[in-house]
């Protein structure tokens, strides 16, 4: 979509009033526009291939062929038309089976303008992010044998693991934090944690560090000057024997780093430290996209419940555009205990990837040592939640790759492709 273009957007729904309105509301945004409507499912189909639009608002009861199934046909045949589904049943089977057929997004009638709009930009941004991030990779993967590229780090020296989850939620600042520590009680070698959630970092926070200590937005101005002593300076010491680079005080600061300035200070910290752990914060922007790419590791945190998994998959669908392999990409399933009814194994053969890292939920035990400003893994050591850590950081420093990425092949994805809990 060039700048400028409007987001063009089908209306599917069999109720005229529905459509007007819908229609209506649309009218409002000077960047959207009605690219068409259609009273049920076959015309949605039709339409969708004709027309190419930029986003399909689908109602899910219709007569003559469902939302679901509609979507299923569109999602396999315009996949670059995302969908957000429509119902006025908020039951989680409805928002199962849609995620099952390929939508994006699901609203529950009736929902407000702005709930509809800001649902419309957000599956709009990240289908122009997988665009934008599949060009990219296109010439990187043409490169002849030997060449670097962005989804390929330098692996002599430190060793970069990034937390990446597209969804909030699932306690990846925590399992980030208390691993860094990990990792140095394992090895004995220096580590060094990076609160790479540039807008809110809680590590600060999470570790109990004084407000007033430095961060990486001291850097800000002189990134192109910074050499390994300069930025050791701005790093604080811990307790716990390893050092943090702090996120900036305030989103605005934040504002003022790029995506080069994360890369150069990860390569620096690369020379000094044996780890650097990384977190980030769900979003496809630069900065978080280079501290992906520049990773040995992208952990990718998740819970075991539809909307977490929901993101996962198409996050896993860009990364796998981007190049990143099983030994790059490894899943990590958190409160692993407290799935809900859905199984690991389940997620696993539909994902037709295996989750190589499991921790168990403890909440209790987070909270006393986020209220304490104590990791974990220090205060309570002998907890299984505390245990999955260092088995966790165990497997990361294994000598041996097949080591770290034990139980991470590809496994047959059921019939139907890539779709949550086919069945």
């Amino acid at each position: 979509m060039a700048d400028g273009e409007k987001i063009r957007i089908l209306i599917v729904d069999d109720i005229a009033d529905t459509r007007d309105n819908l229609a209506k509301l649309i009218g409002f945004e000077p960047d959207m526009e009605v690219a068409g409507t259609a009273d049920g499912g076959q015309a949605a189909v039709n339409m969708a291939k004709k027309e190419r639009p930029h986003v399909i608002l689908m109602d899910i009861n219709m007569p003559d062929m469902d939302g679901i199934t509609a979507t299923e046909i569109i999602s396999n045949t315009v996949p670059e038309s995302p969908i957000i589904m429509m119902s006025v049943q908020g039951e989680q089977d409805y928002l199962r089976r849609s995620m099952l057929a390929g939508a994006r997004e699901f609203l529950v009638k009736p929902f407000s303008a702005d709930e509809l709009i800001n649902a419309i930009r957000h599956v709009h941004e990240l289908e122009k992010v997988k665009r934008a991030r599949y060009a990219q990779a296109a010439p990187a993967a043409a490169s002849p044998p030997g060449a670097v590229g962005a989804a390929t780090p330098a692996r002599d020296n430190g060793k970069i693991i990034t937390f990446f989850s597209p969804k909030g939620g699932v306690g990846r600042t925590t399992i980030a934090t208390n691993l860094a520590v990990a990792l140095h009680q394992t090895t004995q070698k220096p580590v060094v944690l990076v609160d790479g959630s540039l807008p809110f970092g809680d590590i600060a926070v999470i570790l109990n560090m004084s407000p007033k200590a430095k961060t990486i937005a001291d850097l800000v101005g002189s990134f192109d000057n910074t050499d390994s002593d300069v930025l050791e300076s701005v790093l604080v010491s811990h307790s716990t024997g390893i050092k943090v680079l702090l996120a900036p005080p305030t989103p605005e600061s934040a504002e003022l780093i790029t995506g080069a300035n994360v890369k150069h200070v990860l390569e620096l910290l690369r020379e000094r430290y044996a780890y650097i752990v990384v977190d980030t914060w769900p979003s496809f922007q630069e900065q978080v996209i280079t501290m992906l790419d520049v990773a040995d590791v992208v952990l990718t945190l998740m819970t075991l419940e539809i909307t977490s998994l929901k993101n996962v998959r198409v996050f896993m669908e860009i990364a796998e555009k981007l190049g990143y392999d099983d030994h790059k990409l490894q899943l990590v399933a958190n409160r692993n205990d407290s799935s809900g009814g859905i199984k690991a194994s389940d997620v696993e053969a539909s994902l037709g990837r295996k989750i190589p890292h499991t921790i168990v939920s403890d909440g209790r035990t987070l909270v006393l040592a986020v209220n304490r400003g104590v990791p974990f893994v220090i205060s309570h050591r002998e907890s299984q939640v505390a245990k999955d850590i260092f088995t966790l950081a165990q497997r990361l420093t294994a000598d041996a790759p097949e080591a770290a990425a034990a139980g991470a092949q590809k496994t047959p994805a059921r019939a139907g492709g890539m779709r949550l809990f086919a069945r």
